[in-house]
């Protein structure tokens, strides 16, 4: 079955892609849950003409991401938390904490689209994270867990 993609889906592709999904994943949970659109004759030939609308946008989409990606490259963010005796975290950092840091640097991302790569983190010290701006822009930065 395919189907095109309105919004980014994780480890499938990203928004306004033609994908073959398997019909029940289509049926069942793509297109109630709005993330997808059945690929018939018609809707197909739509999405090109939007396609063709938004390609002179886009250029203009990837360079602002390319400029956030630049700018979150430089940060390093500290996040607070309670801390035990030996520097075990009560509970652990996540991207939901990670996304407030940014926010609070003054930079505005999803925590969806942000990537720990040592999840979880338990102990303090300092991480690398990513954050996914565009299909085709990603931003590897440092963030460092201190206690309170």
């Amino acid at each position: 079955m395919e189907v095109i993609l309105l919004k980014n889906v994780d480890k499938l592709g990203y928004r306004d892609e033609l994908v073959t999904v398997k019909p029940g994943y289509g049926r069942n949970y793509l297109i109630p849950q709005g993330y997808a659109l059945l690929a018939t004759p018609s809707n197909k030939k739509a999405h090109e003409e939007k396609l063709k609308q938004r390609a002179h946008k886009e250029s203009k989409i990837v360079a602002e991401a390319q400029e956030l990606a630049a700018k979150i490259q430089e940060v390093v963010l500290k996040i607070t938390t309670k801390v035990g005796e030996n520097g075990k975290i009560f509970g652990s950092v996540n991207t939901v904490q990670l996304a407030e840091a940014l926010k609070a640097a003054g930079h505005e991302i999803d925590r969806k689209s942000l990537k720990i790569k040592d999840e979880p983190i338990k102990e303090v010290g300092t991480y690398d994270a990513e954050a996914n701006l565009h299909k085709t822009v990603k931003a590897a930065f440092k963030f460092e867990v201190v206690g309170e």
